[in-house]
Formats: C-alpha cells, sequence, structure tokens
C-alpha cells in the first residue's frame, strides 16, 4: 500500500506547476510561455498538444496561481499569453498598459466539494454537510486555494460565507498555492475534502480518487475567466491564442467542464 507522504508526493508530480511541451518550434523560434491559472492544468495540455498536432508548434506551459502570474508579469517575466482565472487580473494589468489589449473572455468556471472515498464527509454542494460535520466531529481538515490570490480560493471563501461557515472553519483550512494544491490536498489524505475546480474533478486523475458535486452558482461570484496576448507575444503565441478561441479550442475547454463565452452566468466584456 503506498504511504499517505507517499501519495501526496505522486500527486505532486500528477499536478506539476510546470509542464513543456517542446523547447523551440520547427521553425527555431523559442517556444512562447504560456501562463495559465491551475484550473486548466489538464484542458491546456490538452489544447496545446492539439495546437502542436495541427500547426507542429509548440508552446510551453506554465501553470499556477493568477495573483501570483500578475505579480510576475508586473515584474517583467517573460509570458506571452496569460490565462487568468478571475479577469479582474487580467483588466488590471491593461489599465497599466502591460498587455496588448483588453483580451478576451475565454471561458467561465464552477467550483465543487470534493472528498476522498474514504472520507466521512459528504459530497454536498450546498455545504449543509460540511457544516454539521463541524458540528459532530468529522472535520478536522478543509482545503480551499489561498483567497489572497487564487480566483478558486476567493470563491471558495465566498461560498462558505454564504453558508455561514467562514468564521468557524477557519482553524481547519489548509491553503493551497494554488487550486491543484487545495485538490492535492483534499484527495491525498492531508483534508477530509475540500473546494476545487470543477475542470480539475472531472480529470480522471483527479476524478477517480474521490467523488464531488457543484457548489450551486448563487453562493459566489462568477468566475469569468479571461485571457490575453502580452506585449512580447510573438507569432506562434498569436497562433496559439487564436487556437484557444477556435472551434478545437471550444470544444476542449467544454469537455473539461467550462462553460464559454455566452453560455455563463453574468460575464461582463
Amino acid at each position: 500500500m503506498i504511504s499517505r507522504p507517499a501519495r501526496a508526493c505522486l500527486f505532486s508530480v500528477v499536478l506539476g506547476a510546470f509542464a513543456l511541451l517542446g523547447p523551440a518550434t520547427p521553425h527555431g523560434e523559442d517556444a512562447p510561455v504560456v501562463a495559465a491559472a491551475s484550473d486548466l492544468q489538464f484542458a491546456v495540455e490538452e489544447i496545446a498538444a492539439a495546437f502542436r498536432e495541427e500547426t507542429g508548434r509548440s508552446v510551453r506551459l506554465s501553470t499556477g496561481s493568477t495573483g501570483n502570474f500578475a505579480r510576475q508579469i508586473r515584474e517583467g517575466a517573460p509570458f506571452e499569453i496569460f490565462m487568468a482565472a478571475d479577469e479582474s487580473f487580467v483588466l488590471d494589468l491593461y489599465a497599466d498598459g502591460l498587455t496588448r489589449d483588453e483580451g478576451d473572455i475565454y471561458a467561465v468556471g464552477r467550483i465543487v466539494l470534493m472528498r476522498a472515498h474514504d472520507s466521512p464527509l459528504a459530497a454536498d454542494g450546498t455545504l449543509s454537510d460540511l457544516g454539521e460535520a463541524m458540528a459532530d466531529g468529522r472535520l478536522s481538515r478543509f482545503a480551499i486555494a489561498n483567497p489572497e490570490h487564487a480566483p478558486y480560493g476567493m470563491r471558495a471563501e465566498e461560498a462558505l460565507r454564504s453558508a455561514g461557515l467562514w468564521e468557524a472553519i477557519q482553524p481547519m483550512l489548509i491553503r493551497g498555492e494554488n487550486v491543484s494544491q487545495a485538490a492535492q490536498f483534499a484527495l491525498s489524505g492531508s483534508a477530509e475534502g475540500g473546494i476545487i475546480a470543477y475542470s480539475l474533478a472531472l480529470a480522471p486523475q483527479l476524478g477517480d480518487r474521490g467523488t464531488f458535486d457543484l457548489v450551486p452558482a448563487e453562493m459566489h461570484e462568477p468566475l469569468v475567466q479571461r485571457m490575453v496576448l502580452l506585449p512580447a507575444a510573438g507569432e506562434v503565441a498569436e497562433a496559439f491564442y487564436a487556437f484557444v478561441k477556435g472551434p478545437e479550442g471550444r470544444e476542449i475547454m467544454r469537455r473539461h467542464g467550462f462553460l464559454l463565452p455566452g453560455e455563463g452566468p453574468d460575464e461582463s466584456g
């Protein structure tokens, strides 16, 4: 049997923050780096593979916290595309003259409560059972992404506040650096469960390890996700950006649980 620390280590490999899909394009250019929110871990890998198959060109994917990426962009990080989990980070960068334009909404995300198969928690997106578990002693640790810089953590906080649980659950919270790490905590035995991205819960790498339930959309602000080209973006980055917005990119996003522009609640832009 794999030990709990070993399972956590294995998860870290599966949810690695940096995935390289070829160091350069066949035309000699360096492959552009795409800074993608952690909820896109599996979706954007599939899109990048499809892009490479169709065009023969590659991108490098760096996945992590939207807020951390926004800070790195302000500090001069050499990204060419920024795919944020909350459009406000892109719009703030645009307002400060750090992007080409306002970019485009590419998806609307959802959050779920997820628990491992052997967890005493119920997969109850309304968070009613979570409150009962806090009262009857079934809950000792609960994972979310850090609300200070991760949009999925912000929405988790909003949902917990809507359920009247935010203050009481503070001593039990484990905050992941991003939503992928929160998923690791929720499913590796470090916590009884957590609030994570629907797109991650749908991935077989994670979904096979537990069960989940969508948190009602009215319990939190919408996760309107916007991407943008950065000033250094070259031809390959522009082509990948267009591919994400095209029919194949949109279909991949849909399969990974995202609503598409025009299909989600309360979109702006």
